[in-house]
């Protein structure tokens, strides 16, 4: 019978992966470039800002922002910004992955979870934007992808706070290392709380007629969810704990200017001289864009949870090869890792993880409101591969006479391709130094599936 010891001692006659301190030939190669990229675009701004900027970027990325934050709203995308914004996100997740790799910090489904809230809390802000609740001054903060770049400022502050406080306190154990984290962490995290409220949303109150009274409760939620996260958590490590708690706090903040939208519509913008109000709130779409997916979900946790509680009884980690262990040595040995743990449990445990489930629900949920949106709410496309899609979708429902748009085939494109990423990612083994980049993976994947998908959904709802 084969035991975790004989297999250990095979797997030890490989050569070892890749120190986790280390950075890979592929790690230095993409640091390096996105460095050279922004000195050379920096020197080139400043030595020749009409052939940079004016003829570049301005045309490109710059005037699309400003368009999508002004009353016209909603500039489309083109292929040169895409192409820009795809390869800047597969860099910074590389070079990211890395940085967080060495300096330790968390790389679990708890890590995941946090992560989750700020993914949710874009869509939040940025159907505010929509609705033209900000004023003109900083209502590009809150225009993609800016609002990543901003939200990553706050993340990254918040992070480092709350890092400094538990590394002095996180290894002290019982009732008094807890007490001092909290008497130190959560009053700083209100605090921030309150700073981003009184820099985003307070300016907002002078530019429309609106009532107050949902936003106040909003306001009491979100400090409340803030110290009830928090609380809640205690045996996380505490820059997770501090990432989810303001987070959740700041998402209902959000949720109760939603809330007074719907209670008080306000004046749009975009709307100034029709004298319209945002369109009757209608819940149905929101059952079938959260619905679905969540059915979907909890049937896959079902299905995997009691292999993840096994794995996690053994001590490993879904997917996650044991530290020092190299892909290629376990593949090299594949019949001999047959009977490891990770093996024979990772497949079904992933359907329980955070990582897959929050992959699958935030595509499904982009799918289908794109869906909905589109053919039975006349929005409109702005991604041209995405559009190009729908189009053909169209040229199908009117061969078959049917009275909708295309998005239909896109919902389905979607579904396809969310089972397919998902089942690679059950199969998919990584190396322990590889799990902050299977993470940020992740979380690059839902901030193009589920942050959209979220803001689809507040404006179908609110009409805006």
């Amino acid at each position: 019978m084969t035991t975790l010891e004989s297999i250990d001692e095979v797997l030890g006659t490989h050569q070892p992966a890749l120190p986790s301190t280390r950075l890979s030939m592929v790690e230095q190669t993409l640091t390096r470039l996105l460095l050279f990229l922004i000195i050379g675009v920096t020197i080139g701004l400043l030595l020749m800002p009409e052939t940079i900027w004016d003829d570049g970027l301005r045309p490109i990325i710059w005037e699309p922002i400003q368009q999508d934050a002004g009353a016209q709203g909603d500039a489309g995308y083109s292929y040169q910004n895409t192409a820009i914004y795809t390869f800047s996100l597969l860099a910074s997740v590389v070079v990211f992955q890395a940085l967080f790799r060495t300096l330790q910090l968390p790389a679990d489904d708890k890590m995941m979870i946090a992560l989750i809230a700020w993914v949710c809390l874009a869509p939040i802000l940025r159907v505010l934007e929509d609705a033209d609740f900000f004023p003109s001054s900083i209502d590009w903060l809150l225009i993609s992808p800016i609002i990543h770049l901003h939200l990553a400022v706050w993340l990254i502050g918040i992070g480092i706070v709350s890092h400094l406080v538990g590394k002095k306190w996180d290894d002290v154990a019982g009732d008094l290392g807890e007490l001092n984290i909290r008497i130190r962490l959560v009053p700083l995290l209100c605090l921030a709380l309150l700073f981003m409220w009184a820099l985003l949303f307070r300016p907002g109150y002078t530019e429309h007629d609106m009532g107050m009274a949902w936003v106040y409760i909003g306001l009491a939620i979100g400090f409340a969810s803030l110290i009830f996260s928090f609380h809640a958590t205690r045996d996380w490590p505490t820059i997770t704990r501090g990432l989810l708690s303001f987070a959740v706090g700041a998402c209902f903040v959000g949720l109760g200017h939603w809330a007074q939208l719907a209670a008080t519509p306000w004046l749009q913008e975009s709307l100034q001289g029709s004298g319209r109000l945002p369109n009757e709130v209608v819940f149905w779409p929101s059952l079938i864009v959260l619905g679905i997916p969540a059915i979907v979900c909890v049937a896959l946790y079902r299905i995997g949870r009691d292999d993840a509680r096994q794995l996690k009884l053994t001590g490993f980690e879904a997917g996650v090869l044991p530290e020092g262990i190299s892909i290629k040595a376990w593949e090299t040995e594949e019949k001999v890792v047959a009977n490891h743990p990770i093996e024979q449990l990772s497949n079904k445990a992933l359907l329980a993880s955070p990582l897959v489930l929050a992959m699958i629900f935030g595509q499904l949920c982009d799918g289908f409101a794109t869906m909905v949106g589109i053919d039975y709410f006349g929005y409109s496309e702005k991604h041209p591969l995405s559009d190009a899609v729908i189009q053909y979708g169209g040229g199908i429902s009117d061969s078959l006479g049917w009275d909708v748009e295309g998005a239909w085939l896109f919902a389905i494109v979607k579904a396809i391709l969310v089972g397919t990423i998902a089942y690679i990612f059950l199969e998919m083994r990584v190396e322990n130094r590889q799990k902050h980049l299977r993470l940020l993976i992740v979380l690059a994947v839902l901030i193009v599936g589920l942050a959209p998908g979220i803001r689809d959904i507040g404006r179908l709802t609110l009409g805006v």
